[in-house]
């Protein structure tokens, strides 16, 4: 597993660590489900999602590819 340093103001720092009590949860498990989340996802994890969906859909590769673009955008606006 992989280890990062990041620089938060005291007050984030603070707020995380009690979140983490709070959830009964690691701040590194909370990091990885905000990232979850979020969609931060590697390229490869991404393409087994669309593959997966895009055979439950019945759609082409181009049809899921668009619908999760679409998907994507959403979220993120």
């Amino acid at each position: 597993m992989a280890r990062i340093t990041i620089s938060l103001s005291d007050d984030r720092h603070r707020a995380l660590k009690e979140a983490a009590v709070r959830q009964g949860k690691t701040i590194g498990r909370l990091v990885e489900e905000s990232l979850d989340l979020y969609g931060v996802r590697s390229v490869e994890s991404a393409a087994q999602l669309v593959a997966r969906a895009r055979g439950n859909a019945g759609l082409s590769e181009e049809e899921a590819f668009e619908v999760a673009i679409d998907e994507t955008r959403a979220v993120r606006s």
